[in-house]
């Protein structure tokens, strides 16, 4: 193995550097070494079964214990196997972002426990790790020795540099491009993409990428089988461009694919690259050689644009360009994550006067509005910032809790019926709301929506707070009878439909199965009357239906074809 691997691992950094020395090739060829000789395990391929829950290593708590076992008994008693895989979001000591400025890339954050507890997690939850691969803490030692001059780091780091055209470089924030920090009796500056604190790593140095590489394979061989990486469009600068997409990110990524699929074959590289449709499905390369799957950020906006215009037109047509990639590749669905929903997938796809309407929207429920700079110096909407029950709200119209649950339910009955896998975040799950007093204390928009939650309440609340109660059940009601079809598999095709303007309706196709699965879901509050496509079983109600139905305000269902016909 390891001779063909490192004849690939060459061909990808050609593509990277052009052509490279014999030192980064044997310092490569050490790596491998050091890893062929591990014993790796055996993750199962994605089915329709897996479902993912987006959360903190601390997001549920119990004073003076350590959280990762909190978080475990946690799962294990109130959500049990309705839950597969668990995204755990930075759990490495950090100095700011809520872990997303890491120190130190190979430890776990004291106050969440150690490596062990991360071992026994995976006994009863496939785990997806964040790899925070673009930047780290200013504070990190690796910075420290940069600023220090020590000749190991000196090109650790991005520093200032006249020549270098960045004008039309895309940014995500209206922080500056780069930072001044004091080293002994000089003044040294960094690129930082995201803060001051967050520094940017100079992957055109071989030495960074080996570093990185050497990590991403010991989160893999420590229980990741899924691996999320951060900002990775972000990876690589070049003097004049945009710095985003940029052909050598792509081919690092291609890299980490040839080398974890070497090692742990079924291990899931996951991007995130929060930018408009086409540019986010670049990164599936050609469908087997990159991510195997990226996030679907245009999702979030444009479900939450049809419950507040009880119109699914925009959202229908822009499923339908959504196929299935293939049998290795395919999307990471959510609605709601520790961010907050992105604005840039909108683009070409909702108006201004449309987005504003979203901006409107949320402002009134609560939440609040993050921007970022553009290269002519202006500023727009980067973000939106609330919890996504709050958020789909409609003022003077869904009043009673049962709107707000309902509307909730139907929002996630699209989730879990599109092409991909599905990922809940733990406030949609456990049915939260804003975190007001979070935001505010803190001055950090996202604050909104990443409250804490000590165990012992939240495990109360689940069983006497009824909108708790009657989103988490729902939810869970769902994706145990999504477990058990075929059609739901990440790979099955879909095929969108026109119905009702009011309506966002699709099929599920199993290729090898037939099994077909019809999904329609009403989002106005009036009563509609749906043809069926063919006869079958409605799933939620466990009964025969043909014909047609009357779907009631929010209502959705799943129609099981039946055999023969």
């Amino acid at each position: 193995m390891k001779v063909e691997l490192m004849e690939e691992i060459e061909n990808h950094l050609q593509g990277i550097y052009g052509e490279v020395g014999s030192e980064v090739l044997n310092k490569f060829e050490r790596l491998i070494e050091h890893w062929v000789k591990k014993e790796w395990a055996k993750p199962a391929p994605l089915t329709e079964e897996n479902t993912y829950l987006i959360t903190y290593g601390d997001s549920i708590y119990e004073p003076g214990q350590d959280t990762l076992p909190t978080l475990h008994h946690f799962l294990k008693e109130e959500v049990g196997e309705t839950i597969t895989d668990v995204h755990l979001l930075p759990m490495f000591p950090y100095t700011s972002d809520d872990g997303f400025s890491v120190m130190d890339y190979r430890n776990i954050h004291p106050d969440l426990g150690e490596w062990e507890d991360i071992h026994q997690f995976s006994k009863d939850y496939r785990l997806m790790f964040d790899f925070v691969a673009n930047h780290m803490s200013q504070s990190s030692e690796w910075f420290q020795k940069y600023l220090e001059n020590d000749p190991l780091y000196k090109k650790f780091f991005i520093p200032k540099d006249e020549d270098f055209d960045w004008r039309n470089v895309v940014r995500p924030r209206t922080s500056p491009l780069y930072h001044e920090y004091k080293a002994h009796d000089e003044v040294k500056t960094a690129w930082t993409t995201f803060s001051k604190d967050q520094v940017d790593l100079n992957f055109e140095n071989p030495d960074v990428l080996i570093q990185m590489t050497e990590i991403l394979l010991s989160y893999a061989y420590q229980g990741g089988t899924s691996i999320r990486l951060d900002a990775i469009g972000f990876i690589w600068k070049e003097s004049g461009t945009i710095c985003i997409h940029l052909p050598q990110a792509h081919a690092i990524i291609q890299l980490w694919n040839t080398v974890i699929n070497a090692f742990q074959p079924n291990t899931q590289i996951i991007t995130e690259t929060n930018v408009p449709h086409e540019e986010n499905i670049s990164y599936f390369g050609d469908g087997k050689n990159e991510a195997n799957m990226v996030y679907q950020f245009t999702l979030p906006p444009l479900v939450l644009y049809s419950f507040m215009k009880h119109d699914a037109k925009k959202l229908t047509e822009w499923a339908k360009t959504i196929n299935k990639v293939s049998d290795e590749a395919t999307y990471f669905n959510f609605l709601a994550s520790h961010d907050g929903i992105g604005m840039r997938p909108t683009e070409g796809l909702l108006s201004d006067n449309e987005k504003q309407e979203l901006v409107d929207q949320v402002k009134a429920n609560g939440g609040e509005v993050s921007y970022k700079s553009n290269p002519d110096g202006s500023q727009s909407v980067y973000e939106l910032n609330i919890n996504y029950s709050e958020a789909l709200k409609n003022k003077n119209e869904d009043i009673t809790e049962e709107d707000e649950v309902h509307k909730m339910l139907a929002a996630h009955s699209i989730l879990l019926s599109v092409i991909g896998v599905p990922a809940i975040y733990y406030h949609s799950l456990l049915g939260s709301k804003n975190d007001k007093e979070g935001m505010e204390r803190s001055g950090i928009p996202r604050r909104i929506n990443r409250e804490k939650l000590m165990i012992d309440t939240i495990r109360e609340e689940l069983h006497t707070n009824s909108r708790r109660s009657k989103i988490f059940k729902g939810l869970q009601t769902m994706i145990k009878l999504r477990k058990e079809e075929g059609a739901f598999s990440p790979y099955a095709r879909q095929e969108v439909m026109d119905l009702d303007s009011r309506l966002f309706a699709l099929k599920r196709i199993h290729p090898d199965s037939c099994e077909e699965v019809f999904f329609v879901v009403n989002t106005s509050r009036e009563e509609v009357e749906v043809t069926l496509p063919f006869r079958g079983k409605d799933l939620f109600l466990n009964k025969k239906v043909e014909g047609t139905i009357l779907l009631p305000c929010y209502g959705y269902t799943w129609i099981k074809k039946e055999e023969g016909i």
